[in-house]
């Protein structure tokens, strides 16, 4: 949705809503006081009769007079907020914009908690407008037929504060967070018959414009780079694979190594490849490139924001198909780090795509910590569920950040072990390794061990986002759908250990 944000000291024109909203103790402020006068007591008698209790989430809608500016009257009661964080702040914006009319074309928002709560107020309200862009996104881009029925009419919100210019220093940085997320949840929803390799990596290619440096590898510079394990998973498309690199520098020592590269998994279609999966729900395979595109979304939010810090970013692209050139169960792969892997499923490809993806950008950038992302494994979605996504690190520093920007955010993680009592089962009898485990257990474990083989003993952590990619029901902050897991997360981890 394409919605004008405005930051005010004063309302003067016609809204179809107007939206009041009350902490705990159902204080009004001056400017809700005045609202309630001019209409006659209509909000203090909803509070004094208990239409409206105290708890968060209460609401209350009330119809004002149509003949006056103020058509409705939505109460929102935000409850206690003396443990309030950003994540509560955005996700009282995606639940106010859930009770929203879809007929409803403009708003005006009034944040006048009681005094005696210690917080910026002007936070608060360029959070709440952050949470209802994030819960307002849509993804009718093939709703031919009745197109105007999918979308709401809401195009401009107002909101209210003292100092509307310090609202919009805050607002900045969450506007540039959110085309970020937009640009991940867009990548995800679209079918894997539109999201080639090659229309990927064009996708990243257009970073350009925000000074991110792109370069993309085709199929025969990566022949020359001998990525043998990332081919062997391509060899059954007829879609060639890309290797795409990005580099944002924000600090004034450009010649410094990278503080974070991040390497994403971008399978934009997952058969299984001769170890094909069952045909119920594979078209949900179109995503198997979250990966990927969480990496891609992030870039483009730090490079949107200026973050003032020295990025660099990997993705392998590649399409997993069955055919007659497709690779065998039993083959033997050589990735460019010079490891041979044995192939025994080729549907455990993900981590064949990373093997060199991360042995490209740690010999490409050579940065300071690596991070990858991938929606690896269905072990982790056993393990963990759609709450959080699995976290692996050699690195207890860096599980320990990633851990906390998670909490802070709301997209959690939880560590789940890596250490060298697993070594064993992923030993090949013919290869250097296998590319699965030795049985059913700890799948999700022996899919970021093998990518540990790769890493070249500097800080790393694998984001196993399997099953918080994509979201079968509606949440506070995005429709059911793509989520973008990991950009949120990840940029307050930027943002907060290196700017």
């Amino acid at each position: 949705m394409s919605m004008k944000v405005a930051f005010v000291s004063k309302s003067v024109t016609k809204k179809d809503l107007v939206v009041v909203i009350l902490d705990e103790s159902l204080e009004m402020g001056p400017n809700i006081i005045g609202i309630d006068k001019e209409y006659k007591g209509i909000i203090s008698d909803s509070i004094n009769s208990n239409k409206l209790n105290k708890t968060k989430g209460s609401s209350l809608t009330l119809i004002a007079n149509k003949d006056k500016k103020i058509q409705e009257i939505l109460i929102y009661c935000i409850g206690e907020i003396k443990n309030y964080n950003s994540d509560k702040a955005d996700r009282i914006g995606g639940s106010i914009f859930s009770l929203i009319s879809k007929s409803i074309s403009n708003l005006t928002i009034y944040v006048e908690p009681n005094k005696k709560h210690k917080i910026i107020i002007e936070d608060l309200a360029a959070r709440i407008v952050h949470g209802m862009k994030l819960r307002s996104y849509t993804f009718f881009k093939y709703k031919l037929k009745n197109k105007s029925k999918h979308n709401f009419a809401l195009n401009q919100i107002e909101i209210i504060t003292k100092d509307p210019s310090l609202a919009k220093k805050y607002y900045s940085p969450l506007k540039s967070l959110e085309k970020g997320v937009y640009l991940t949840r867009n990548l995800v929803s679209e079918p894997a018959n539109i999201l080639t390799p090659k229309t990927l990596a064009e996708e990243a290619e257009k970073l350009k414009s925000l000074g991110v440096k792109v370069e993309v590898l085709k199929l025969a510079q990566i022949k020359r780079l001998k990525m043998g394990a990332l081919l062997g998973v391509a060899m059954g498309s007829a879609n060639e694979p890309r290797v795409v690199s990005m580099t944002w520098n924000g600090t004034k020592n450009t010649k410094s190594k990278p503080e974070v590269c991040f390497v994403g998994k971008g399978v934009t279609f997952d058969t299984g490849g001769i170890s094909i999966k069952p045909s119920g729900g594979m078209q949900d395979m179109k995503w198997d490139m979250g990966g990927s595109g969480v990496v891609i979304g992030l870039m483009k939010a730090l490079a949107g924001r200026k973050a003032k810090v020295n990025i660099s970013a990997v993705v392998g692209l590649v399409e997993n198909m069955p055919s007659g050139k497709a690779q065998r169960p039993g083959d033997v792969v050589v990735a460019s780090s010079g490891h041979s892997i044995e192939v025994i499923n080729t549907d455990a490809e993900g981590r064949l795509v990373l093997a060199d993806a991360v042995t490209y950008a740690i010999n490409k950038f050579k940065p300071k910590r690596l991070i990858d992302l991938a929606t690896l494994t269905g072990a982790v979605i056993v393990s963990l569920g759609p709450q959080r996504a699995g976290l692996f690190s050699n690195n207890d520093e860096l599980a320990n950040n990633i851990f906390n920007s998670g909490e802070k955010t709301g997209e959690k993680v939880w560590r789940l072990p890596v250490g060298e009592e697993y070594d064993d089962d992923i030993k090949s009898a013919i290869a250097d390794m296998h590319n699965v485990g030795s049985g059913r257990g700890a799948g999700a474990t022996s899919g970021a061990k093998f990518i540990e083989q790769f890493v070249q003993n500097i800080p790393w952590a694998h984001l196993d986002i399997a099953g918080v990619t994509w979201a079968k029901s509606n949440s506070e902050l995005y429709p059911a759908g793509g989520t973008a897991f990991g950009v949120r997360l990840l940029n307050t981890y930027v943002k907060d250990f290196f700017e």
